[in-house]
């Protein structure tokens, strides 16, 4: 089975207070939901999202990000109902947070 990288470590590098990734709406969502998250200089972001098994199923960005607030819509539309995790990670920092997709 393929190996999950949703949980390799815990460790928070820096204070949310300076990056932030907050909880997407609506939530429960169908089939489209809205992300957003902060950053305190620009950085290298990747954000993916990845199934209870911790699969990625999604990578909705992956790039070089100015620093601010920032908005990304995930359309699930091709996936199950269930429950999905989104995580940001940059250099930094790194956070995950649980969403639900019902259909």
């Amino acid at each position: 089975p393929p190996r999950s990288t949703l949980f390799p470590y815990t460790t928070l590098f820096r204070s949310p207070a300076d990056f932030a990734l907050y909880q997407n709406y609506p939530n429960p969502f169908n089939p489209v939901t809205t992300i957003n998250y902060q950053l305190p200089n620009q950085s290298k972001t990747i954000i993916q999202v990845y199934d209870i098994l911790g699969i990625e199923v999604a990578e909705l960005v992956n790039e070089i990000k100015d620093a601010g607030k920032h908005s990304i819509n995930f359309d699930a539309s091709k996936l199950s109902s269930g429950i999905y995790f989104y995580k940001i990670s940059v250099s930094e920092f790194s956070q995950v947070k649980k969403m639900i997709l019902l259909k």
